[in-house]
């Protein structure tokens, strides 16, 4: 078999690799580590299928990999760095709550493998935008000293119940990996894009922290979605 074969998967090993140095960093509190190796396993994880197309090098255990990949560094580590942050006086169920992402994104990612409707777009919330929300939003709490006082507990468990729900759903959600014969940009996806760039100017610009900026992307990414689901469900049902 040609080396250029083994490339992708070499590349998903690296994803998982980046996730596992994110799940030991997560577990030792140090999130500052967690959330850089968490986007540079989503760099990998974006770089494996662009490989596995350029090389036509695709295989039925590249498939399976890149599932264990993603469920190790899009699934446990960011369900461990929303425990992390959680007040350790909560409520048990409460601090445990967050853990609910893993399972939820084990099942997503079952669901994926065996989905043919989810080729160019998704059916469900991706577990790569699932985890940069969690992420993103566990490394600016902790950054800001944990969790408001005012909210207590209840958010990070609430969060952790939507963004679970969300990756199981039948929500459509669109792609945005260059695919052969996909139409990348349309109206969605332009929109996305202007209001992703906006969003990272205004961090910028009021000198916020930059995972403020990775939350706000990836926030908007799931509220267009739910927006234009809602509104083409509106005029099935008019």
């Amino acid at each position: 078999m040609a080396l250029t074969k083994h490339i992708p998967n070499a590349i998903t090993s690296m994803n998982l690799l980046s996730g596992i140095l994110g799940v030991i960093f997560a577990l030792e509190g140090r999130l500052e580590w967690a959330l850089p190796l968490m986007i540079l396993a989503a760099v990998f994880d974006f770089c494996d299928g662009l490989a596995a197309r350029l090389l036509n090098a695709y295989s039925p255990i590249g498939k399976e990999l890149d599932s264990l990949a993603d469920m190790v560094s899009f699934g446990v580590l960011p369900a461990i760095m929303l425990f992390k942050v959680q007040p350790l006086d909560a409520p048990v169920l409460l601090r445990f709550l967050p853990l609910f992402v893993a399972v939820m994104s084990a099942l997503r990612l079952a669901k994926f493998n065996i989905d043919e409707r989810q080729t160019s777009d998704f059916l469900g919330l991706p577990t790569p935008s699932c985890a940069m929300v969690c992420g993103s939003l566990a490394y600016f709490l902790h950054t800001q000293g944990g969790v408001p006082a005012g909210a207590g507990p209840w958010l990070l468990a609430a969060i952790a119940v939507i963004m679970g729900l969300l990756l199981v759903s039948e929500v459509p959600m669109f792609g945005m990996k260059i695919k052969k014969g996909h139409k990348l940009l349309d109206t969605k996806r332009i929109a996305f894009l202007v209001l992703a760039v906006a969003c990272v100017l205004a961090v910028i610009l009021f000198k916020q922290d930059w995972s403020l900026a990775i939350l706000a992307v990836f926030s908007i990414y799931i509220a267009e979605n739910l927006i234009v689901a809602l509104i083409n469900s509106c005029r099935r049902g008019a």
